[in-house]
């Protein structure tokens, strides 16, 4: 099936590229900040954190750590979560201000995300929506070599630590979009599987669903051949569909997700599934880093777009606010039934990943099976009945699809091509399914 599923096209891509940190993974490692900072020539760090985490344990570790290794340090921790351009914009004037030789972020994909970007503002001089692709922005190339930057993640879903974008949300047209460039990629990523002992539930799910949608958007993305061939060897994309290699951290990502995600979530004591979500999520990152997601992702854009003054519970943060992971599951159910047709035999193998019951399954049943196990896997942890179940209607679907439909590359980067009215039918499909 994999060597079907990459052959060669017309005009297509004969070759991709990986490129992924140095990793490291394992308790206590984040006491490893300041050797590792010190590895890479670093004496004056720029320490980005958020006010969540700012008096937190985690980072008054990586601050002794640095402290240990005589490296200097300054931190910024003005940063939101879901940061947009505005925090990007001054997290780069903090870079500026000072003579920083280095990066450290602690924090989510939100302190990951705001790092990489405010590094290439500060870099080009200049502010961050020319960077976004056309119509958006300008596609401004980026070309100037970042400073290092060790990235150490809290939490087991976004796994930014290994990839080569940013997601901000542009403030004026209040929606996301991703920013991209293999000179983004963290030098170094530092996963201390520890930081996730003391998550909450919901937490822990919403991260959860977004490693399992990272692996499975990955696993079934358009395969590099079929994307057109790039010449010069330097402008070739890492988003650029599914490739051998990507399939390999896709795949065991995957098999964790349906073994420990229920785990993980429902007994905050059992250490074995939060570290193994934790591996999950740096896995799903290493793979879409170098694929690219497609529609679940894309269908999540539209929802924190319009989601007006809607509130989650459990999250200590501005209305309105819809946690990514959340944004990201609700929809992707219905995403895989309309994907499954153009490559039934990865959705089935997915659903097989995930420890779906296919007793008696064809491969036309391929979406429904793997929908069926994702809506299992959503109720055992409490996930919220689909767009219903974050406070949507049938009145919000033409305005969210009308959004989405601007995340061209990765609706492209989807098996199943589509237009309007398939994410319309999608975002009905989404509505509710239980």
């Amino acid at each position: 099936m994999a060597c079907q599923y990459f052959a060669p096209c017309e005009h297509g891509a004969t070759s991709f590229t990986i490129a992924i940190p140095k990793v490291t993974f394992g308790r206590g490692t984040l006491s490893e900040a300041g050797a590792r900072a010190q590895s890479l020539g670093m004496t004056d760090v720029a320490l980005f954190t958020d006010a969540g985490l700012l008096d937190g344990e985690y980072v008054a570790t990586v601050k002794q750590s640095l402290t240990a290794a005589g490296i200097a340090f300054q931190i910024f921790s003005d940063i939101r979560i879901e940061p947009d351009d505005f925090c990007v914009e001054q997290g780069a004037k903090f870079i500026r201000s000072g003579r920083f030789d280095g990066i450290v972020s602690v924090g989510g994909g939100s302190v990951i995300d705001t790092a990489k970007a405010a590094d290439v503002c500060d870099k080009h001089d200049s502010p961050l929506r020319p960077f976004f692709a056309k119509p958006i922005g300008e596609g401004k190339p980026i070309t100037e070599t970042p400073l290092p930057h060790i990235a150490c993640p809290t939490t087991s879903g976004t796994g930014s630590e290994c990839t080569s974008i940013a997601v901000v949300r542009i403030r004026d047209l209040d929606t996301k979009f991703v920013i991209a460039s293999p000179l983004m990629l963290p030098a170094q990523a530092v996963i201390d599987p520890s930081c996730c002992d003391t998550l909450p539930a919901n937490v822990i799910a919403s991260t959860g669903f977004d490693l399992l949608s990272h692996a499975l958007e990955c696993y079934t993305a358009k395969a590099f051949t079929q994307w057109a061939g790039v010449d010069n060897p330097n402008a070739r994309p890492l988003i650029q569909g599914a490739n051998p290699w990507s399939d390999l951290a896709a795949t065991k990502a995957l098999q964790i997700a349906g073994e420990y995600l229920d785990r993980g979530v429902n007994d905050a004591s059992d250490q074995e599934a939060r570290d193994q979500l934790m591996w999950g999520a740096s896995l799903a990152g290493m793979a879409f880093g170098n694929s690219g997601t497609h529609m679940p992702h894309a269908l999540s854009y539209g929802i924190t777009h319009l989601m007006r003054d809607i509130t989650t519970e459990g999250y200590n943060v501005e209305t309105p606010f819809v946690p990514h992971g959340v944004s990201v599951i609700v929809t992707a159910p219905a995403c895989f039934r309309f994907t499954a047709e153009a490559a039934p035999e990865r959705h089935m193998e997915a659903a097989g990943f995930l420890l779906a019951d296919q007793q008696g399954a064809g491969l036309d049943d391929a979406g429904e099976i793997l929908s069926k196990r994702m809506i299992e896997l959503m109720r055992q942890t409490n996930m919220p009945n689909g767009l219903s179940g974050v406070g949507f209607n049938e009145h919000d679907i033409k305005p969210m699809a009308a959004s989405s439909v601007r995340q061209a590359r990765a609706i492209a980067n989807a098996p199943r091509e589509s237009n309007l009215v398939d994410l319309e039918n999608i975002y009905t499909d989404a509505l509710n399914y239980w």
